[in-house]
């Protein structure tokens, strides 16, 4: 056998034991020290001592996520602007054409987010 496949073969084996080993230790401990779980009143929820009424979930409305997620998405890509910013002189054309095509697909993104409303403020 090859050194090189039995450098693999030792990684990928501990790779796959490694993660094993906690979680075996952390399931043999919950089987063998934790606590019976009794019925209804263990495992109703509690919260401040007052019981629980009404649904446990709550809906969200998406429009903040939306709003958040343009807001980081054009974020991060005028952060990707920077080193064309910094080199643009020195910069070949294809370079030039690479960087107004990312613009184009930027502000056609800008554009779409615009026209849906998504950055409409409710």
């Amino acid at each position: 056998m090859n050194t090189n496949y039995l450098f693999l073969t030792i990684f990928l084996a501990v790779a796959i034991i490694f993660p094993l080993i906690p979680l075996a230790i952390a399931w043999a401990w919950a089987r063998l020290f934790s606590p019976p779980k009794p019925g209804h009143e263990k495992l109703a929820s509690y919260e401040c001592g007052i019981d629980s009424t009404g649904p446990a979930q709550v809906q969200f409305q998406s429009h903040y996520y939306l709003y958040a997620l343009v807001f980081l998405v054009f974020d991060v890509e005028t952060i990707f602007l920077m080193p064309f910013a910094a080199a643009f002189l020195k910069l070949e054309f294809s370079a030039f054409l690479t960087l107004m095509v990312f613009l184009l697909l930027l502000v056609e993104g800008l554009v779409w987010a615009w026209a849906k409303g998504i950055l409409a403020w409710k």
